[in-house]
């Protein structure tokens, strides 16, 4: 049936996000597009907060971006910051949920100095990201046992004692094949490719290396290991190099990139199936135990305490944020006192100065009275000096009134006053970083408390936690 209108369809109709749905949605688009991510500008209005917190704005000619860079990560600072330094920056966007800002979550920061080289990095990681070789879908999990681990490193250096030493300690029954190359130099990047290439091949039905190894029947690769210690983004170059990316991309197995140390990133490492902070991260996450629930857990663990340490950054930057904000009620009743201080001496001047202008105003009215009245008179005269003699008294018993609120006012101050409260027999907790503690679930056994009395602190120590 026409009815000479469409109706819209469903399909059609734009969602309704709730604010703070949406402001999540928007940080983790961000986690999942641009993290981790270097950043290059200079430094503007930078601030300390009293919890160690740092917080600043990065700008150049045509943006600006508000970072927050917590205690833990300002605590590695080798400088501190000034106006307008050149700097670069690694962290993490994020959106601060309570206020909807972009903000960047700072971990590291150093002068500004490798420019050149870092541009050829974003310009490559730019290309390669592109082309899907970044792509999340395409990431393979881990075998949970393999057959043989594949090791790609320098004999020399000191990250392939500990891979190995790892290795050995958590699954010695797996089989470790070295696949030497150099790790640093202009010759290094082909000897990365070729090494690779040399386990790919173990990768395809357990095939040798060379002919003449066929007879020692190697071990089948099922995942390969490319590591390297730390350094300078010179001394990392090697992993940044694009033929490199692409023959880790063309793996027939999983590839785990252990190079440099937790706040170093390569091309590699986003190429890699897996990233691990350091050499040794990876052998261990390439040598899961043999209990694989134990794993899972460990890897649960992880995910809820990087959760919950983002969760304590942002609350922290909330706290900050309220405290300057809200300021401490001992300094309002102070200002409160003052103003009332300042208002009892302007009564107390105003009725002073009001006394005496009706005193003279009086007695100019007592030498005039005589001469400008006749004697029927007289009587007025005498009741108006009987009001002269009575004025005084008034006067002095309006000031009292007046003087009396003032003091009901002030007992009314007083009673808010954090001093008074404590008196009755309450006390201030603190942790041990001055922030104050109000409930039970803030608190864990053996945990350093100070308590504020009225007349003191003391020192505490949690003993348990009960409900209720």
């Amino acid at each position: 049936m026409n009815t000479g209108f469409d109706l819209p369809k469903p399909a059609t109709a734009p969602r309704i996000w709730p604010v703070g749905a949406l402001t999540r949605a928007v940080a983790d688009a961000l986690e999942a597009r641009f993290n981790p991510v270097a950043v290059r500008g200079e430094v503007s209005g930078f601030t300390r907060a009293a919890s160690g917190h740092c917080y600043f704005s990065l700008k150049d000619d045509s943006g600006q971006l508000r970072c927050a860079m917590f205690r833990r990560a300002a605590g590695l600072l080798a400088f501190t910051p000034r106006e307008g330094d050149e700097v670069e920056v690694r962290g993490r966007l994020t959106v601060y949920e309570p206020r909807g800002d972009l903000q960047l979550v700072v971990e590291s920061m150093q002068r500004a100095g490798q420019g050149a080289l870092f541009e050829q990095f974003l310009r490559l990681k730019a290309k390669l990201e592109a082309e899907g070789l970044f792509d999340a879908a395409a990431k393979r999990p881990l075998p949970a046992m393999p057959r043989g681990i594949g090791v790609v490193t320098s004999l020399g250096a000191a990250a392939l004692r500990d891979v190995l030493h790892a290795l050995a300690r958590r699954v010695p029954h797996i089989p470790v094949l070295l696949a030497p190359a150099a790790v640093q130099g202009a010759g290094a990047p082909a000897e990365l490719c070729q090494a690779l290439q040399n386990l790919y091949l173990l990768a395809q039905e357990g095939r040798a290396l060379e002919a003449d190894l066929a007879q020692n029947s190697p071990p089948p690769i099922d995942l390969i290991l490319l590591v390297r210690g730390g350094g300078s983004i010179e001394d990392l170059w090697a992993f940044n190099d694009e033929q490199l990316a692409r023959t880790i991309a063309a793996s027939p197995v999983p590839v785990i990139s252990g190079v440099g140390h937790e706040t170093d990133f390569t091309i590699a490492d986003f190429v890699a199936d897996l990233r691990a902070p350091t050499p040794t991260a990876a052998a261990e996450l390439a040598s899961a135990p043999r209990e694989q629930w134990l794993g899972s857990i460990d890897v649960l663990q992880e995910r809820i305490d990087r959760a919950l340490r983002r969760r304590l950054d942002a609350e922290a930057q909330r706290i900050d944020w309220l405290a300057g904000r809200l300021g401490r009620p001992s300094q309002a009743v102070v200002a409160e006192h003052l103003r009332l201080g300042r208002a009892e001496q302007r009564l107390r001047h105003a009725q002073a100065l009001r006394l005496e202008r009706e005193r003279t105003q009086l007695a100019r009215w007592a030498d005039r009275l005589p001469r400008a009245v006749p004697p029927a008179l007289a009587a007025e005269r005498v009741r108006l000096q009987r009001l002269a003699e009575r004025l005084p008294a008034a006067l002095v018993r309006q000031h009292e009134s007046a003087q009396q609120r003032l003091e009901r006012a002030a007992l009314r101050l007083a009673a808010l006053d954090p001093q008074r409260v404590l008196e009755r027999g309450y006390a201030w907790l603190q942790d041990d970083t001055g922030h104050p503690v109000t409930r039970a679930a803030q608190t864990t056994p053996g945990q350093p408390l100070a308590a504020t009395l009225a007349d003191g602190k003391v020192d505490l120590r949690v003993l348990g936690r009960r409900s209720g």
